[in-house]
């Protein structure tokens, strides 16, 4: 009988570490990679921009906080950047920076169904909405879908 409770015991310990490997490897949050695979207009990166800030102000404020933004495209960069720094915040590109308030953050836009799929994503949150797109922009085609996230340390 103690022979066939060995046989259980070690396949269960395998189960338990893999479990646990898999919370690490989902807790672990690192930023989505900067990335835009869709057809956007000035227009709709703008609007599409202007909401998505205004949604980030409410879980990382503006004025005591660096953006270090990641991220080169051509559209949806330049006016991310642009909607940032006209909501009050500090935003750095490329430089290295040490100071202890800087929040990284990156953006995906792809198109999914019948309009878009935008994400902003930081440390601490990230942000995912659908738009339809318009002729004069884009309007928000689903709830804001909110996942915060825990810094390693923190409770």
């Amino acid at each position: 009988m103690l022979g066939l409770f060995s046989y259980v015991r070690i396949p269960a310990a395998f189960l338990c570490l893999f479990l646990l490997a898999a919370c690490q490897t989902m807790g672990g949050a690192g930023l989505i990679q900067s990335e835009v695979t869709a057809e956007l207009s000035t227009e709709a990166a703008i609007s599409i921009a202007a909401d998505m800030v205004a949604r980030l102000a409410e879980h990382v404020g503006p004025g005591n906080t660096t953006i270090a933004l990641r991220g080169n495209d051509a559209v949806f960069g330049p006016v991310l950047e642009t909607s940032l720094r006209e909501k009050g915040y500090a935003v750095v590109t490329d430089q290295a920076t040490n100071q202890t308030a800087v929040e990284p953050l990156a953006y995906s836009v792809d198109p999914f169904e019948d309009g878009m799929l935008v994400r902003i994503s930081t440390l601490k949150v990230e942000l995912t909405r659908m738009y339809t797109l318009g002729t004069t922009g884009a309007v928000p085609a689903s709830p804001l879908s909110v996942m915060q996230r825990r810094l390693a340390g923190g409770s």
